[in-house]
């Protein structure tokens, strides 16, 4: 009887443990017992308060949401030694890794190749593989908005622009913001200063008193972190932030900030490799997808701004307005885009001339 017993046990505890081997693996690995591994890589600390916060929040929210082991790495440069940061984040178990600047795209695409079983979504660039994903976000959308704000509340008509680098992507935001300028206020110039850095808080700050010695009495920006705004605070004028609510750094400068919200499409992202469903693809949404937004306006934005946001934000959800439609002229007077003509996708995405009423040579971002 003790062994007919014994024998029954066995074959319980076997059967028990083929039911688990067989049941499905939520995890996206290969061990149910342990949950995958996300890789961030960040251009600067999460602590910028602008760009790299902006991304830690939305790791933040798809952890949360997810429940995945989320490994970081901050202020990474952007030349070859990513690659040797992925491949650590690659060696601690990660097999979905997102690097979070243009700079990393090549470099992100090498180790693509290289680990073909690795999931990588690269941020801002156009480059693809069979396992790597391209993302961005229509955020010149926000940027048009922002420059409405702009170009209501200037007195000079000289509006302060502090600028990264000459690509597409801050290209196309200047421009944005500058037809958004002038939508409401057609005598207006946006004064350009390029920095040729994305996150060095002193050399944005000095960009933005130049423009502010210059006569700028508003300044808008594509730079990581809050110093252009802490700039246009110290001297009393008018500030537009980007990536997040930078209100709380320039409280009596700041109207509003061209806004992101990462969360959700990290979200979406990494379900969709823990389902098994992920498909390499090149992602660009707006307004229609809520990842891209206009933070409220504060108190010092000029009356009337707030209805006329309103007006227009229901326009880009359904995809109505496009405020790249011709005629466009450059800042040389040559037209670009014909009446009635909407610039397509692939020229948005490689924008690579000034758009009228800029004030500046893209010649030097560069």
């Amino acid at each position: 009887m003790f062994r007919k017993s014994m024998l029954l046990l066995v074959i319980l505890a076997m059967t028990v443990l083929a039911i688990m081997g067989c049941a499905p693996n939520t995890t996206g690995t290969n061990d149910g017992d342990k949950a995958l591994k996300v890789g961030f890589v960040y251009i600067g600390p999460p602590g910028d308060g602008g760009y790299t916060y902006a991304h830690d929040q939305g790791a933040l929210y798809m952890q949360e949401k997810l429940g995945v082991d989320v490994v970081k790495k901050e202020s990474v440069p952007e030349d070859a030694s990513v690659k040797k940061v992925m491949q650590d984040m690659i060696d601690q178990g990660c097999t979905v890794i997102f690097t979070t600047s243009y700079g990393y795209m090549e470099y992100t695409l090498e180790m693509a190749k290289e680990h073909p079983d690795i999931k990588f979504l690269h941020c801002s660039g156009y480059r693809m593989h069979d396992n790597m994903s391209n993302y961005f976000g229509r955020i010149y959308q926000a940027r048009y908005l922002t420059g409405i704000v702009a170009g209501m509340k200037t007195e000079s008509n000289k509006i302060g622009y502090v600028a990264a680098f000459g690509i597409p992507e801050v290209v196309r935001g200047l421009n944005a913001f500058t037809l958004g300028v002038r939508s409401v206020n057609p005598e207006a110039e946006v004064h350009v200063r390029w920095t040729k850095t994305w996150y060095d808080p002193a050399k944005e700050k000095d960009a933005a008193i130049a423009l502010l010695d210059e006569g700028c009495d508003v300044i808008g920006q594509h730079q990581d972190t809050p110093g252009p705004q802490q700039a246009a605070e110290e001297r009393g004028k008018w500030a537009i932030g980007y990536n997040s609510d930078m209100s709380a750094a320039a409280p009596n400068a700041n109207m509003t900030s061209a806004v992101w919200n990462w969360g959700p499409f990290y979200e979406r992202q990494v379900k969709a490799v823990m389902d098994g469903t992920w498909k390499s693809e090149s992602y660009w949404g707006g307004f229609e997808d809520g990842i891209v937004n206009v933070a409220p306006l504060t108190k010092n934005a000029p009356d009337g701004a707030q209805a006329k946001i309103d007006s227009i934000i229901p326009t880009f959800k359904d995809k109505s307005f496009e405020p790249f439609t011709g005629p466009l002229n450059d800042n040389t007077g040559t037209q670009r885009v014909a009446p009635g003509v909407k610039m397509t996708d692939d020229e948005l995405l490689s924008f690579d001339w000034l758009i009228e009423g800029v004030i500046g040579n893209l010649n030097d971002a560069f």
